[in-house]
């Protein structure tokens, strides 16, 4: 359930973080975003937020490991999942995803990760097949700038004006 940003501005540190952990799984990031509190208005909590970012390299491997395949269902129940659920419910070709994905994880050994709000499984499946062509660092450092988008809608989500 969200928080209002008053609410979220006076709660336990222990009662936040769970939130912004399932917006984005980098502690780094979370104590940042909480370390800024109080936050006069809601722009200041997003503008904190993408302060925090770019993310390293270590960071960016650390989330990746907490979001599902695209075109897969994520596990799990909670607002995370659910979040993820939403955020892909534009990606209609999940066999030809399973098979770009495979060809994916084997070249960067993770999963693809993007922002997949609002776009059709057409795009998204363009966009995996376009980074294909990445060296691993790079592919890290978009994977990282995709990151940082998924956290500032998630947060959108989590944190109310």
């Amino acid at each position: 359930m969200p928080l209002a940003l008053a609410e979220f501005n006076i709660a336990g540190a222990a009662e936040v973080r769970p939130a912004l952990t399932a917006c984005l799984a980098v502690p780094r990031w979370v104590d940042a975003v909480l370390g800024g509190r109080p936050y006069p208005r809601f722009d200041a909590l997003l503008e904190a937020a993408a302060s925090a970012t770019p993310l390293r390299r270590d960071e960016v491997r650390e989330a990746i490991a907490a979001h599902p395949r695209i075109g897969e269902k994520p596990k799990g129940t909670g607002e995370d999942a659910g979040w993820s659920r939403g955020e892909q419910s534009g990606v209609d070709n999940a066999d030809e995803f399973a098979a770009a994905n495979a060809d994916y994880e084997r070249r960067f050994g993770h999963v693809f990760l993007v922002c997949a709000a609002g776009r059709s499984g057409a795009e998204l499946l363009a966009n995996l097949r376009s980074r294909l062509g990445n060296d691993p660092e790079t592919e890290l450092d978009v994977a990282g700038a995709e990151l940082a988008k998924i956290a500032q809608l998630r947060l959108q989500k989590a944190v109310t004006a």
